[in-house]
């Protein structure tokens, strides 16, 4: 077996490239093909755990849902998950293997290539097609030498590759137009059409348009994929950026948004739970009243933990507290509860120990071996399952640790709680995924008959969705053709 390989890169980071991959790959699979998502290289920190036990993108988890396949390492070989401005932790093939800045990941390139082009190798060998994203930009003519993510990888194992913009941002012809002008004569010519995306309003206004772009180039437009809202997908790394207020709900939460905030898709329950007005906080705000604030995930603990102390944010959650609110923490908002934070190995940077907000009584030590797991257990205090996974580096200790939050299978514990019951932290992400654990959680926290809702069976919806825009807006006996399925 040989799979056919299609790629789609993008004019811009967010063009769309990660929601069209997983509309094609929903396509595929109703139409019975045995299909593969592929990011040969991501950079993201929100990340998920495979069924191998290691760590991909979680854009390519959300592919690989859509494709009705487990998520595996090699659907996203290389990871990449900054720390800082000009570092990050490198993954290979699911597991870390240092953190390097760009210059040292630079001349890493070749030895990442070679694990792109093993991962390749497997799925081509597995699958029937294989659909791959590119990453941010094939444009970026600074990265074109050893570049791994977009042209270097389709020129390597020779794919066409469709092209796609985000008319939304503005300037739609210029993008498609100028990508194609800084490409070399191979790499436009494996351009095999344009996708414009995102588009509002009367498609017969856009006419002239595509016309026009597809005289000036020479390349068909597969498509024009209108603006879908409310979809329940999991982002690939921004924050939502459709977020409507809801003041009339029963429960206010605020979650501040560290600068190294990471699997923020926890939280994709509460958005779009109607009971629920959630927002994030940014720097220079003041924490807003509310009745749970709930500390995300970190890629440098530490260093956000700093960061939240120099905002002022650590005297408003206990001003929070003291007036009757709750708190929950997640990984590194768990840890961030203890006494301190140590870092005696240098792993998210420099050595030492950072103070923590002494709200549950563990200390954490940062140590180079990551967990990764993924788990199901129950809810202790409010007797729910849940459902979730690990992706930390710290381990935590203390008297607090004989309250735990969860129960895991095996006999296993996890988290904290407060004597009063009103701190809570976990290392568990997707504390709010299983539809009865979320609604105990809901209720804990004083909405008396939360509405159910099931966020898996919202995002399968999407799914499907994605695929049905494909059948209505795309010509899909290219996309055959192109797949090897005419």
């Amino acid at each position: 077996m040989s799979a056919r390989v299609l790629m789609v890169q993008g004019c811009t980071s967010d063009a769309g490239k990660s929601t069209l991959v997983a509309a094609l790959c929903r396509w595929l699979r109703r139409r019975g093909i045995a299909v593969a998502p592929f990011k040969p290289q991501n950079m993201a920190l929100n990340s998920a755990v495979t069924v191998d036990g290691g760590e991909i993108g979680r854009a390519q988890a959300v592919q690989a849902q859509a494709a009705g396949v487990a998520p595996h390492t090699d659907f996203n070989p290389v990871l990449l998950k900054p720390n800082s401005d000009t570092g990050a932790q490198v993954i290979v093939h699911g597991h870390a293997v240092g953190n390097m800045d760009a210059v040292g990941y630079h001349a890493y390139k070749r030895v990442a290539m070679e694990a792109v082009l093993t991962s390749h190798g497997r799925l081509v060998g597995h699958y029937d097609a294989v659909v791959v994203e590119g990453a941010g930009s094939p444009a970026e003519v600074n990265l074109r030498d050893r570049d791994i993510a977009n042209m270097g990888y389709a020129e390597a194992v020779d794919c066409p590759v469709i092209l796609v913009a985000d008319i939304d941002r503005g300037g739609v012809f210029a993008h498609l137009v100028g990508t194609l002008a800084v490409l070399s004569p191979s790499e436009r010519e494996r351009i095999a059409g344009f996708v414009i995306n995102r588009f509002r309003g009367d498609p017969a206004l856009l006419k002239p348009g595509l016309d026009w772009l597809e005289r000036e180039t020479g390349k068909p437009v597969l498509g024009v994929l209108p603006y879908l809202h409310g979809l329940a997908l999991e982002a690939e790394d921004a924050l939502p950026r459709d977020r409507d207020a809801r003041p009339d709900a029963s429960l206010r939460i605020v979650v501040p948004a560290f600068p190294r905030i990471s699997n923020h898709t926890d939280f994709d329950a509460l958005l779009a739970h109607p009971d629920v007005d959630l927002r994030f906080v940014g720097p220079g705000e003041a924490l807003p009243p509310c009745d749970l604030i709930v500390l995300p995930g970190s890629k440098s603990t530490r260093a956000d933990l700093s960061w939240l102390r120099r905002q002022g944010w650590d005297a408003a959650i206990l001003r929070h507290l003291r007036y009757g609110g709750r708190v929950i923490g997640i990984c590194g908002g768990f840890q961030m509860l203890g006494h301190a934070v140590h870092d005696p190995q240098g792993i998210e940077g420099d050595i030492g120990s950072t103070a923590g907000l002494g709200l549950l009584d563990i200390d954490t030590v940062l140590m180079p071996r990551k967990q990764l797991l993924r788990v199901h257990g129950r809810l202790l205090a409010e007797d729910a399952p849940i459902s979730g996974y690990e992706i930390h580096c710290g381990t935590s200790a203390g008297p607090g640790l004989g309250r735990p939050a969860i129960r895991l299978e095996g006999g296993r514990t996890d988290g904290a709680r407060s004597d009063d019951g009103k701190v809570m932290g976990t290392y568990l992400h997707g504390l709010f995924d299983h539809p009865e654990g979320l609604s105990a959680l809901l209720r804990a926290c004083g909405v008396a008959a939360p509405v159910p809702l099931d966020i898996q069976a919202l995002r399968e919806a999407s799914l499907d969705r994605l695929a049905d825009t494909v059948e209505a807006h795309m010509d899909t006996e290219v996309l055959s053709r192109l797949m090897g399925l005419a």
